[in-house]
């Protein structure tokens, strides 16, 4: 069991050395690919639908470098370059050459993807990136051909290949994104093992595969070995640990009539189990379609940066068609004209626009990831400023996940440390998870053991030892019945509070008497208070959602300060429950650790994983919370408000030119001598990325809460 425990912490810490090396954020929730076919389907078949994405992610990151090597020389050898550095490349036959050849590549090689991502856009009658790149990138190219071959004036052929590269750069990331967007259900399928022992008529035992397993077969399910079905214990006693699936920390004890649930962990004992539920029929299974609805029913939110693309080409046209038009009326259809109209429409290339969103975006990713904050989302990221209601999973989110003392109490004459130590020496052979909790709670506390001897375990009650000379029995209720002691007056009203909180209590009990009383509960994470109070503060509602039961939910909520509670909720009631809240108008972000959150982390607006969780959750949502400090989840609010006004900034910023610019170049001011060339608009353009780049390194003084 151990081990198996062991593994599984490797398996999941790798996985989040994976993350953090290789997570980028998407633009578009519904990725269209370079053949213009959106991505409805992919659900229907999981396998394929991933080796498709990682197929074009390969594409997109092969054109990149490739047309990135091939801009080099175009760029170098461009005369408007070498004009505004002051500097000469070498000139030999054919040299001339480069810049065109070199961009006709580029644009075919590398420009090819997003004409035809552009062809759905304009089907739709939406316009939007793609089509205003693809705008873009089109009349750059065509009329440097013009001005190559027709003496037109300058090339745009530097602008077409920056263009390209820039926009794969992107694409590419993207692409990454969402090769990594739909692992939840692989990670849900991983927890059902993969073979079964069925005990046959004659008591001979058969290993089959588990899809193999029928209604009313016997298993027999060995100590630390996974369930492979859902069923009910026909023989047998033992400890299940269902966190995975109930959210529930302590293990469950399971006997004779008790339901056992497939995926779920088998303890020290040995049972014999009778097959219930098979197949798409298990409590897994019904998890893992709830995953998937949540996944597919996702809106389709559209980001700034495409909006303002759609708008500044309605504008580019328009602004192109006013141009061609007073033009021709004023000085007849020429040359000029066709000149005005291309630098009108070169000038609306969104260089800036295509950096604006990404560069915020990347900034934000790294500083997150700085800060114990893994963005597998963007818009999990961009939606989180919106959020005005979130809900906690108790155990392992607010909690540790683990059983501690959480109150002590002593008779006169004891101390509470000595008490507490005397405690976990005598269990400190113990694998109880009480014991461990006692244990681990004297650690924490820097409690002094003593030496015991003569240690005994008396079944169903608790333990037994000797210490200096006496006699000390740890045990609950049923220790003392054994006993027949009665507790004093303050271990009882200790015990009496401890039992209103839903916590568990064992006595320490030294030659017949009762000395000290310890009550057991899920130990609330340090941080915890403090992110609950800082989230109230910034508007937002907190809520807490647990399996757990009522007297054990709010007994938290009441030292947290939380105020709405939802226990005892069974895995498809908490996806429910996120619906209901979003349902009333709410925006909600969801934040848990364990298989059972996974479709209300799927469902949620915003579903934030902590990062000491499985899998599965961490694969169901768009943020992860690396070091487990619910403070996290209050940096992500800040760093979500901050990009978002970055964003707004850069894309003012990256928009702006164009105010100033396309009028110019289409000859606003030409009766006054003031007459924008496609040079000089090309130099008002990558000032406009500069500023925009600048402008989003200003995100790096965003501060954290601690």
């Amino acid at each position: 069991m151990q081990d198996q425990h062991k593994h599984h912490q490797a398996e999941h810490e790798a996985h989040l050395e994976h993350m953090e090396h290789s997570t980028m954020e998407a633009d578009h929730v519904e990725h269209i690919d370079q053949h213009g076919n959106s991505g409805h389907d992919e659900h229907d078949d999981h396998g394929d639908h991933h080796v498709d994405h990682s197929d074009h992610e390969n594409m997109f990151r092969q054109r990149f470098w490739v047309s990135l090597i091939l801009s080099i020389p175009v760029l170098m050898y461009s005369p408007s370059i070498q004009s505004w550095l002051n500097f000469r490349m070498p000139e030999f036959p054919g040299s001339g050459w480069i810049t065109p050849v070199f961009g006709v590549i580029v644009f075919f090689y590398g420009g090819l993807p997003f004409l035809q991502m552009a062809v759905p856009e304009i089907k739709n009658r939406k316009p939007g990136m793609m089509t205003l790149i693809s705008l873009a990138i089109s009349v750059a190219f065509i009329y440097s051909l013009g001005a190559l071959f027709f003496s037109l004036g300058d090339t745009f052929f530097w602008e077409l290949v920056t263009l390209i590269v820039i926009m794969l750069l992107g694409h590419w990331l993207e692409m990454r994104s969402v090769r990594q967007a739909s692992g939840a259900l692989n990670e849900l399928a991983k927890l059902m093992p993969d073979t079964a022992e069925i005990i046959r008529s004659n008591g001979s035992i058969e290993e089959v595969s588990t899809s193999k397993l029928h209604l009313g077969d016997l298993v027999l399910i060995r100590p630390g070995a996974s369930v492979p079905a859902d069923g009910a214990v026909i023989e047998g006693e033992s400890d299940l640990n269902e966190a995975m699936i109930t959210g529930e920390s302590l293990p469950v004890k399971k006997q004779t009539g008790d339901a056992v649930i497939a995926g779920t962990i088998n303890g020290d004992g040995s049972l014999r189990v009778q097959v219930t539920a098979t197949g798409d029929e298990t409590a897994l299974a019904g998890i893992m379609r709830l995953v998937e609805q949540a996944q597919q029913s996702k809106s389709n939110t559209q980001i700034l940066a495409d909006k303002a693309a759609g708008w500044l080409f309605y504008i580019a046209l328009g602004v192109a068609a006013l141009t061609a038009i007073a033009w021709t009326i004023s000085v007849g259809f020429d040359v000029e004209v066709i000149a005005r109209v291309a630098t009108v429409l070169v000038i609306a290339c969104p260089h800036a626009l295509g950096l604006a969103v990404p560069l915020v975006v990347a900034i934000t990713t790294s500083m997150g990831a700085q800060n114990g904050i893994l963005v597998r989302d963007r818009l999990a990221l961009e939606q989180a400023r919106e959020i005005d209601t979130i809900i906690f999973d108790k155990t392992g989110t607010l909690t540790l996940g683990e059983f501690g003392v959480v109150g002590i109490a002593a008779v006169q004459g004891w101390t509470n440390e000595h008490a507490l130590g005397l405690a976990a020496a005598i269990e400190g052979d113990s694998e109880h998870t009480i014991a461990r909790g006692l244990r681990r709670s004297a650690e924490v506390r820097g409690a002094k053991l003593p030496s015991v001897t003569n240690f005994e375990a008396i079944k169903g009650r608790g333990v037994k030892a000797q210490s200096a000379g006496h006699t000390v029995h740890i045990g609950g209720p049923r220790m003392l019945e054994l006993l027949q002691l009665s507790l004093p007056e303050e271990l009882q009203s200790h015990t009496d509070q401890a039992n209103q909180r839903g916590q568990s209590v064992v006595y320490l009990i030294q030659d017949g008497h009762a000395v000290a009383a310890f009550s057991l509960a899920d130990v609330i994470r340090p941080e915890s208070k403090d992110a609950i109070d800082k989230l109230l503060q910034m508007g937002v509602e907190v809520a807490m959602l647990t399996g757990d039961s009522q007297a054990v939910a709010h007994a938290v909520a009441d030292e947290l300060g939380i105020d709405q509670v939802f226990a005892e909720v069974l895995p498809e009631h908490k996806d429910q429950k996120v619906a209901e809240l979003q349902a009333q108008g709410k925006k909600v972000a969801m934040v848990g650790d364990g298989v059972n959150d996974a479709p209300a982390l799927t469902r949620a607006d915003v579903g934030i994983a902590i990062g000491g969780g499985t899998d599965v959750a961490i694969e169901s949502a768009g943020i992860i919370l690396v070091r487990n400090n619910p403070l996290d989840v209050v940096n992500i609010f800040t760093l979500s408000r901050a990009s978002y006004r970055k964003m707004i900034q850069n894309l003012w910023w990256a928009t702006g030119y164009n105010v100033v610019a396309l009028p110019l170049a289409a000859g606003v001011l030409a009766p006054l001598g003031i007459l924008l060339s496609p040079a000089v608009g090309a130099v008002f353009m990558s000032l406009s990325t500069i500023i925009v780049a600048i402008n989003a390194q200003f995100m790096r003084r965003t501060s954290f809460a601690n």
